[in-house]
């Protein structure tokens, strides 16, 4: 099986802002990058369209032509709890959870590998069914995610290339 997983297109919040699982906006260069997107996945044909509940997944995938793709919570992004929508410089906690995010959960959010468990889960119920392509519309935090799952980094190296706005990695499902 072939997974595609598609980064949403570039948000509207100030770099210096932790957002996490906010719904928030989309920059106004959203149809110029959806348009990139759906350029590059046209003429491909899915089994199933997946995506974060998320506006700025939803969105996307409806611009693709997925308008009902099938929506997963486990697509979300990581959830930074009390954090969400603070700068992260007044984010006293922050500089402790730098030192082990793997495993420690933000206040009242979630750590990596809990993101890295829920998209685990995702996956075992997707290798589950007999799909030759799949196409899930989600965060960076998942893709960093996908390519631990996939060894493609350790878990320590997960944020050190993340995928950009818009950008499509294709992975592949082996059968186990």
């Amino acid at each position: 099986m072939k997974l595609y997983l598609v980064r949403h297109t570039s948000v509207d919040v100030p770099k210096s802002v932790c957002y996490g699982q906010t719904d928030v906006p989309l920059k106004d260069s959203f149809e110029n990058e959806a348009e990139i997107v759906r350029q590059k996945i046209k003429d491909e044909k899915f089994d199933i369209a997946c995506t974060s509940p998320l506006s700025r997944c939803t969105r996307l995938a409806a611009y693709c032509g997925y308008e009902g793709a099938r929506m997963f919570d486990r697509l979300k992004e990581l959830n930074f709890g009390d954090w969400e929508m603070q700068e992260w410089d007044n984010i006293k906690e922050a500089e402790h959870w730098y030192n082990n995010w793997i495993d420690t959960p933000t206040k009242n959010g979630e750590s990596f590998k809990q993101m890295y468990n829920r998209f685990s889960s995702f996956m075992d119920e997707i290798k589950k069914k007999e799909y030759n392509k799949v196409i899930a519309f989600t965060h960076g935090g998942i893709i960093a995610c996908a390519k631990v799952y996939f060894g493609l980094v350790p878990f320590e190296e997960a944020f050190d290339n993340l995928a950009s706005y818009g950008e499509i990695i294709e992975f592949e499902v082996l059968d186990i």
